[in-house]
């Protein structure tokens, strides 16, 4: 008779047999690739907390966004970086405004080929860098701002956005966007809410990619997820999808994938999962160190984050990990 453990280890012998029994398989269809555009530049610009990732200019993203396709990944998030700002973000919702030149640029370039994704929020369009409208107290302004969020909406959605992903945390906002969506008839774009995104030490590198610096070493904590809570989250995902969420978001991902496992019982609707700026420069410092192999560490991460529960991830090592795949 053969003991339980035994049969196991029999069944990890090689390679084949572990990938025949493999519980979780990871593939290029799971990956969305995060993209920066920068208004006003002729050429990429490096950012130098995130190694390989670049400030594309309309034409370097548009041979970015080609070769993505080209190598099998489904879909893109645009993040913009306006040459101006103001108290409103008022950028954020211009025809004319950076995100909205690139979404009709890649949607020239590319037909319906691959989803896009706008993220929506004003934050990098803010000369305070809140998520919101602020008040003469330094308050945010939930009620205006989802009002702003609806006009964004509508801008993205008649500039060629597949989906639109509000991550401001406001409250209320995505029944605010699929009201403003649906009067501006774009009610076939889903909205991919960020749901549950905590107030997280891991977007440095992300602030430094969007050029964002909170005014007066303030922070986001009033309407980002506390870090320490976890039925909190669940709390907002079930908000989300009474508004009429298409989709829910975890952010950050492997500190909080007993948030996205819990998640995962809780909806059928699909779920991504963001492996943000930080996760991804920790583990390209630590390979640059020789500390660890980097490619094997980005593997295991993201195919803990598709067991976890995530239908897709966003993620900076997009490109690499599905030439690796």
């Amino acid at each position: 008779m053969s003991f339980p453990d035994k049969r196991l280890r029999r069944l990890r012998r090689t390679p084949a047999l572990r990938r025949l029994v493999a519980e979780t398989s990871l593939s290029i269809d799971d990956l969305v690739a995060p993209l920066f555009i920068r208004e006003g530049i002729e050429s990429p610009v490096p950012i130098s907390s995130l190694s390989g990732v670049v400030q594309h200019s309309r034409q370097s993203l548009i041979k970015e966004v080609e070769e993505l396709n080209s190598i099998g990944i489904p879909g893109v998030i645009l993040f913009g970086v306006p040459e101006h700002k103001d108290a409103e973000g008022s950028e954020a919702w211009n025809d004319e405004g950076i995100v909205q030149l690139a979404l009709r640029d890649c949607r020239d370039a590319i037909g319906e080929e691959m989803v896009l994704i706008a993220d929506l929020c004003i934050d990098e369009y803010t000369d305070h860098g809140h998520c919101g409208v602020i008040r003469k107290d330094g308050s945010v302004d939930n009620d205006e701002t989802i009002q702003i969020y609806g006009k964004i909406a509508q801008a993205q959605a008649q500039a060629g956005a597949d989906i639109v992903a509000p991550s401001g945390m406001m409250d209320g906002q995505v029944r605010a966007i699929r009201s403003a969506l649906d009067e501006g008839h774009f009610e076939e774009v889903p909205i991919l809410a960020y749901s549950a995104k905590y107030a997280s030490g891991l977007y440095g590198p992300f602030r430094d990619a969007v050029d964002v610096t909170i005014t007066d070493g303030g922070d986001r904590k009033s309407y980002q997820q506390d870090w320490r809570n976890g039925r909190e989250a669940l709390a907002e995902i079930r908000a989300d999808i009474e508004e009429g969420a298409d989709m829910i978001m975890i952010k950050p991902s492997i500190p909080y994938l007993d948030v996205l496992s819990e998640a995962r019982k809780v909806t059928d609707l699909p779920i991504a999962a963001y492996h943000v700026s930080g996760e991804y420069a920790m583990i390209k410092a630590a390979a640059e160190q020789n500390l660890i192999d980097g490619s094997a560490v980005a593997l295991e991460q993201l195919t803990a984050i598709k067991r976890a529960g995530a239908d897709f991830i966003l993620t900076y090592l997009a490109r690499e990990i599905a030439e690796v795949l």
